[in-house]
């Protein structure tokens, strides 16, 4: 199973790099797609992440599933993005597991696939959200899953695994990690 994991300068880079470790771990292939014109890619807190590919040469909808980590100033890029909202939107209408991170799932707002759904975020952005919002670390909500933020990454991780492949391989990486689903 294939997931893409996109990138934009402000990235948080503990979700970023919690997410595409995590999903590894349990042996899904991840790759990470700098929507820039560089696949160095400099995070929220100035930690350079070098991305996988560009997203301009990636096949973006050959992927399974679509894992995006928050942090403002990139998730701003990502949700003013057509491209990453296209995407998203195309997910949606074939049933393919979309995640969102932190402020990460306010681009689910931009590219209006949260109707009737329920999702969390970081709790500054609940207000986005509107009635979707629920103050959960996690939200499971048919293809959609969402977490609160940094803290949360890790199990928000784990809960993507226990949905693509399984309770056992999700429990068998948590516990590789010293974590809990």
């Amino acid at each position: 199973m294939d997931v893409l994991v996109p990138l934009a300068d402000g990235v948080e880079e503990l979700e970023a790099v919690t997410i595409v470790d995590v999903l590894r771990r349990s042996g899904l292939h991840v790759t990470t797609a700098s929507i820039g014109m560089e696949t160095r890619v400099t995070g929220s807190r100035g930690v350079t992440i070098l991305a996988d590919a560009l997203w301009q040469n990636v096949d973006t909808f050959s992927f399974d599933v679509i894992a995006i980590p928050g942090g403002g100033g990139g998730t701003d890029r990502l949700a003013s993005d057509e491209r990453v909202l296209d995407l998203l939107r195309r997910f949606n209408d074939e049933g393919k597991m979309i995640g969102a991170l932190c402020a990460a799932p306010t681009i689910l707002v931009q590219a209006d696939i949260l109707q009737n759904r329920r999702a969390t975020c970081y709790p500054t952005c609940a207000r986005i959200l509107g009635e979707a919002y629920e103050n959960a670390p996690v939200v499971v909500d048919g293809n959609i899953i969402t977490s609160q933020g940094p803290g949360t990454a890790m199990l928000f991780a784990l809960v993507m695994i226990r949905y693509l492949v399984g309770n056992e391989v999700a429990e068998r990486v948590a516990e590789g990690l010293l974590s809990k689903i």
